[in-house]
């Protein structure tokens, strides 16, 4: 039979009469706080310029923390600490691998191995 052809019944209620009990959880908006815990995780594995992507990993789980009991203001108060030690973290990793490859540059460029 063609797409166009068919024809739906109406649509009847459930097949039994006993209705099932609901739950709801009502989650304010603002709990949606970036905690930053998977860019604290990539700066302590592999940028961990003076332990600041681990101070910042601390930071992010107590935002974390806060954000589950419900601390909105705690939550975000952890979290953009959190926040500025990631981004420390990522600028000084990244002038000390500039660094890094400039001495290395240097050193071979100037013939003594």
């Amino acid at each position: 039979m063609p797409k166009e052809q068919q024809v739906m019944g109406p649509l009847k209620g459930p097949h039994s009469s006993t209705s099932a009990p609901t739950t709801m959880i009502n989650m304010p908006a603002e709990i949606s706080t970036p905690d930053h815990v998977i860019w604290s995780t990539f700066n302590v594995l592999f940028l961990n310029f003076c332990c600041l992507g681990f101070i910042a990993y601390a930071h992010s789980v107590k935002s974390r923390d806060r954000k589950m009991v419900g601390d909105v203001t705690g939550a975000k108060a952890y979290a953009s600490t959190a926040k500025c030690l990631n981004i420390c973290a990522l600028v000084f990793s990244i002038i000390m691998i500039i660094v890094f490859i400039a001495l290395y540059a240097s050193k071979f460029s100037s013939g003594a191995f």
